[in-house]
């Protein structure tokens, strides 16, 4: 059985949830207003955030040093 998706997409989908991650994070930290409202743990939004940006990096690495 074949894996339906292959590492460009995954690094495709990887990059655009880092990206969304990345930017709603900073946003919570720098406009207090808006994070008083919102009920959500900041550091671990923010732990999450760079786990995605690291998994990302790390399929760009995978995907430079596999053969061709």
């Amino acid at each position: 059985m074949n894996f339906p998706l292959s590492l460009s997409e995954i690094s495709l989908w990887l990059a655009v949830t880092a990206i969304i991650l990345l930017v709603t994070s900073e946003l919570l930290y720098s406009l207090s207003e808006i994070s008083a409202r919102i009920i959500i743990d900041k550091k671990r939004f923010r732990i999450a955030a760079l786990g995605v940006g690291l998994a990302f990096l790390v399929i760009v690495v995978m995907r430079v040093f596999q053969p061709f």
